[in-house]
């Protein structure tokens, strides 16, 4: 391994990380957080805005390598979703960065008497970023900013599979960080597993639950916490009463983001068994409207790859077989799916039941399955009979029926009446619970994700706790002790009642 020492290199040398291993990068970003300390409010911000300016000045250039990742993407959606939907939070960041790192005053009132508490917010050090390929920068370049926003060193991963999309950020990185800040690492470091097994200070990983199960497990062998932001089969219920064209437009819509490949997209949606006809009409109706070409139609985004491709055409085609009811806009002179482009038409499903595979997994592709329903709890017994979801879509009004859902499910988040909401607002976190992640990010959220919340404790007291709960045991101690139950069991027996006549 090589020391520290040796491989440092000075802030402004502009230096590839493909120069080092990524283990020499640990070693580099270690040493240098070492050496300058914590940083202060203006470096921080300053990393942030550098940050956002390589975003910023390379959009052109990053819109054609996501194109070319994808074979067809929108650059109104690659600049909307991995250029400016980054600079929301990078601004959100830089503005509060100063407000969230001050020290704080816990006890005023004990600090009068002699016993301080104060609550700082350290950097962890050398934080790991492993990014998805559905939106490869946005969902590295957030996380990224709030780590320098907490005071941190990043190692940034994109993915591998959006490789022109890595390249291009692994090139320009340097004209704007040292590594000592800022290290991308490609696939010449090593896969995503060498990846996770690095003895960092935190680890963040955006992807599916599989991987990120084998994410946690490497970096647990090195006692590296994890923030996991997974996916999950995310459902929508249509409230009884609720206008059926509204909420068929908006779930219409929100399935077919990115082609479908969105951890965010409805994958399910339960309709009152009277409206499921009219509903289904409505999102066909929707998607061919939207949709007049899709073979050679640069706005419809293809999956990204062969593997994923194939994957859905089967999900849907053994559905079809075991007698779900498969309607699918195709355009007039089209053979979709079509292979060649990676291009599956916007397809509804029906009478899909146990034991099909769309069942069980999570589609990532433009695929909407609809379930009938009678009882609101019937929709709630299908959700909590799958993994807990990262967003639960609600079309109806805010009513006692949504809280009703929010009681009785769990979720990362509830959207209502549009696609992923909380997303634009810096006051919400962004995360998932259970099969479909574990801690957030977003706003104050990141920071406190990449932050070491640390406790400070001064005291000038004329009393010792260490003295007094170290032997030999008088009996002055006994009758203290003795008096400090009496008191707990008064005020536990007061609590009680209080309790009781509130029922």
């Amino acid at each position: 391994m090589t020391k520290p020492a040796d491989v440092a290199v000075r802030a402004g040398d502009k230096v590839s990380s493909e120069a080092h291993t990524m283990e020499e990068l640990v070693d580099i970003q270690k040493a240098a957080f070492l050496r300058d300390g914590i940083p202060d409010a203006r470096t921080r911000i300053d990393r942030i805005n550098r940050l956002g300016q390589l975003l910023l000045d390379h959009a052109d250039e990053i819109t054609a390598a996501l194109t070319e990742d994808f074979g067809s993407r929108p650059a109104d959606l690659s600049i909307a979703a991995d250029v400016a939907g980054c600079m929301i939070d990078l601004a959100h960041q830089r503005r509060s960065a100063v407000k969230w790192m001050r020290e704080t005053n816990v006890a005023k009132v004990a600090g009068m008497v002699g016993f301080t508490q104060r609550l700082r917010r350290d950097p962890l050090g050398v934080v790991a970023i492993m990014g998805p390929w559905n939106f490869p920068l946005q969902l590295t370049i957030v996380p990224a900013a709030s780590a320098f926003a907490a005071g941190n060193r990043v190692l940034m991963r994109p993915s591998s599979i959006t490789a022109k999309t890595t390249d291009v950020i692994a090139r320009v990185a340097p004209d704007y960080f040292s590594i000592e800040e800022l290290a991308v690492i490609t696939s010449k470091h090593g896969g995503g597993s060498d990846f996770a097994k690095l003895k960092v200070d935190h680890m963040f990983f955006t992807g599916s639950p599989e991987v990120g199960s084998s994410v946690a497990q490497e970096a647990a062998r090195n006692l590296v916490p994890v923030t996991l932001e997974l996916g999950g089969k995310n459902p929508a219920i249509v409230d009884r009463g609720t206008d059926i064209t509204k909420a068929a437009h908006f779930l219409a819509d929100a399935r077919m983001i990115n082609g479908g490949q969105v951890c965010l997209c409805p994958d399910y949606v339960f309709v009152p068994e009277d409206k499921v006809g009219e509903f289904t009409d409505k999102v066909i109706a929707r998607w061919t409207a939207n949709f007049p070409a899709i073979v050679g139609n640069g706005d419809y985004t293809s999956t990204i790859n062969e593997k994923n491709y194939q994957r859905i055409v089967g999900l849907i085609d053994d559905a079809v077989s075991l007698g779900a009811t498969k309607r699918q806009v195709l355009p007039v002179g089209e053979e979709l799916p079509n292979a060649q482009e990676r291009k599956i038409p916007p397809t509804l499903l029906t009478g899909v039941k146990p034991g099909m595979k769309i069942e069980d997994d999570e589609v990532f592709g433009p695929v909407l399955t609809v379930y009938p329903y009678r009882e609101l709890s019937e929709a709630i017994d299908k959700i909590n009979s799958a993994g807990h979801p990262l967003t639960l879509y609600w079309a109806g009004d805010d009513n006692a029926n949504l809280r009703t859902v929010a009681d009785n499910t769990r979720s990362g988040s509830i959207s209502g009446n549009d696609f992923g909401l909380h997303m634009l607002s810096q006051g919400l976190p962004f995360g998932g619970v259970g099969r479909s992640g574990m801690g957030n990010y977003h706003g104050e959220f990141g920071f406190n994700t990449f932050s070491h919340a640390r406790a400070v404790t001064v005291s000038s007291l004329p009393i010792s706790f260490a003295e007094v709960m170290t032997p030999p045991f008088t009996k002055r101690d006994a009758r203290m002790t003795a008096m400090q139950m009496k008191v707990w069991r008064f005020l536990n027996r007061r609590a009680i009642k209080k309790a009781n006549k509130r029922r």
